[in-house]
């Protein structure tokens, strides 16, 4: 079970739903690496309409051209498990922007797959 509280840092990536990484797109590559190094979550948002470096604003609205909506990938955990994932992202970002925030975590808890708190259709008991 993952557990997390107190003095935490939180890393958003802004990038292009259309940017990608070896033919998949950025933001999902992003979120498996995430998982994969450990982290305690990832999320993924997409914007309705933004802009960035190019001052080209991308929206969803329908006679809009722009179909390269904003995203933003959120990645919250202790400041040293992200600051160590920090050059997987360098790697990985190269148009974009990617911001640290410190934040506090309030609660934050997993799943547990033991039987004895779940009923037989996997939900939680209260």
């Amino acid at each position: 079970m993952t557990r997390l509280t107190g003095s935490a840092l939180r890393v958003t990536v802004f990038i292009g739903e259309n940017d990608t990484w070896h033919h998949k797109p950025l933001y999902a590559e992003i979120v498996h690496r995430a998982h994969t190094a450990g982290l305690a979550g990832a999320s993924v948002f997409r914007g309705i309409e933004g802009f960035g470096a190019s001052s080209r604003v991308h929206t969803s609205r329908l006679l809009s051209l722009s179909e390269d909506l904003p995203v933003a990938i959120v990645i919250v955990d202790t400041e040293e498990r992200v600051r160590a994932f920090l050059p997987q992202l360098d790697e990985l970002v190269t148009e974009g922007l990617v911001i640290l925030d410190d934040c506090e975590v309030i609660r934050y808890v997993g799943r547990t797959d033991e039987p004895d708190e779940s009923d037989a259709k996997g939900k939680r008991s209260l």
